[in-house]
């Protein structure tokens, strides 16, 4: 059962409880304004059930009063899906034409047009974040890590980009690394003709538009992911840009719910940074090469940036209206 502390004259939530049993307790320690409130109690397989009204007195404005959110329901999330799903779509082609352009600069022996085309496809895979799930099997045949136990240049099961990015960088003969962008090139093609059939969740639109960067912090900043092109911050400039994009479309929910302004300033701030590192000619600085005080202004920097799209994740969470 999930019990929240609503305030009648919008609706707005100030306490969201999920997962409390009959007879349970729970606390918290809202601070609120003035105004009448009330207990709705919301079975999960029954109709709410509405406590008395309680009228609080007190001034009608408080500093640091926690913020009440209207409910976000499924189907207020339906039209911002949509909408992601059509801008995903309308970056298929382009991310096509980048790994078919990877196999032929690798099929024609030239490595320099390889690694460029390599770099240049799987930053715009990386854009595609809220979408992933969408992808279903062939997110890992595309983007996949190699297994605990081994590395992607030894990972016997591992495809796509990380796979081709460990024999590439590591000066493999081109005609091993072949057949990889031939099947990268192939399943990236039947994802382009399979997508319009695909729907992303309604619900992974807000909670992705969080973790994108949340991940980048993780996996991407301590080189985890990275398989020998020393291109993470590459990866990172490619996440913020599928942060701006997975927002896109939450933002006429959010008009009335929570403030971007701060969020918008902060991704500003951490591309600023990244996109510092990159060179006239295209090339990234690697992590390695990054100072001591240029390591700790981009960890912080990201870090702060990753805690502000959480509260988007929040609000979009998908209540049952009451």
């Amino acid at each position: 059962m999930e019990v929240y502390l609503q305030r009648l004259a919008d609706k707005a939530v100030f306490v969201d409880v999920e997962n409390i049993g009959a007879g349970a307790t729970a606390s918290a320690q809202p601070t609120i304004a003035a105004g009448r409130y009330r207990f709705v109690c919301l079975p999960a397989d029954a109709d709410p059930l509405y406590g008395p009204a309680v009228r609080v007195t007190g001034a009608r404005h408080v500093a640091g009063s926690t913020p009440g959110v209207a409910p976000v329901t499924r189907n207020d999330l339906i039209p911002a899906a949509k909408a992601y799903e059509g801008w995903v779509e309308g970056r298929l082609p382009t991310l096509l034409d980048d790994v078919r352009g990877l196999d032929t600069a690798v099929e024609s022996g030239d490595r320099a047009g390889a690694e460029r085309a390599w770099l240049a496809g799987h930053t715009e895979y990386e854009t595609l974040g809220a979408a992933y799930g969408a992808f279903g099997d062939a997110d890992t045949a595309i983007d996949g890590m190699a297994a605990s136990s081994h590395t992607a240049f030894d990972d016997p099961d591992l495809t796509g980009f990380h796979k081709i990015e460990a024999l590439l960088y590591a000066d493999a003969p081109l005609s091993s690394v072949a057949p990889y962008t031939r099947r990268l090139a192939s399943d990236v093609a039947s994802l382009e003709a399979g997508f319009p059939d695909a729907r992303v969740d309604p619900l992974d639109i807000g909670l992705r538009a969080h973790e994108i960067l949340e991940n980048a912090l993780q996996f991407e900043l301590t080189g985890a992911t990275d398989a020998g092109s020393h291109s993470s911050l590459a990866t990172v400039d490619a996440n913020l840009t599928g942060t701006i994009e997975a927002l896109k479309p939450l933002r006429g929910i959010l008009a009335t719910r929570y403030s971007l302004a701060k969020t918008d300033a902060w991704i500003a701030r951490s591309r600023q940074l990244v996109e510092s590192f990159r060179s006239s000619d295209g090339t990234w600085t690697s992590l390695a090469s990054l100072d001591r005080a240029q390591r700790e202004k981009l960890d912080a920097t990201i870090s702060e940036t990753v805690e502000l799209p959480a509260h988007v994740a929040a609000v979009c969470d998908v209540r049952r209206a009451a």
